[in-house]
């Protein structure tokens, strides 16, 4: 028994020793700084690149986030301005979950795309002021 055991232990160390040195996170250079960044994942902040302009050339179904302002409407049909242009949404009250917004407050609006609607809307269903 203990002569079996033997060359197995020995051919779990082997591929070990075998390992190449050359993959993983070289730290020989210092990271750029987050400002510096130019391509790449950054996280949120390309989500709120997205324009008006960007929004109304996305295909149907489309998850679009905005930010700017709600400058007019009432119910749950609102038009939602950027400086790019403005689009119609569609916000039912639950998504303002009793918070009152004024068309001087720059918000954030998450939803989908409906191209379909005649004009196109954001059904929006998440605002973050």
């Amino acid at each position: 028994m203990k002569l079996s055991v033997a060359p197995l232990f020995c051919c779990l160390l082997i591929p070990t020793a075998w390992a190449d040195d050359n993959g993983g996170l070289k730290k020989d250079a210092a990271p750029p700084p987050a400002h510096a960044l130019d391509e790449g994942y950054r996280g949120t902040e390309d989500a709120r690149i997205m324009t008006v302009a960007q929004a109304k050339e996305m295909h149907d179904g489309a998850t679009i986030s905005l930010r700017g302002n709600l400058i007019d409407g009432s119910g749950d049909k609102y038009v939602f301005r950027d400086k790019t242009g403005q689009i119609y949404t569609i916000i039912p009250q639950s998504v303002f979950d009793g918070r009152t917004v004024k068309p001087d407050n720059m918000i954030s609006i998450n939803g989908s795309f409906d191209k379909k609607s005649n004009p196109p809307v954001v059904r929006v269903d998440r605002i973050q002021k």
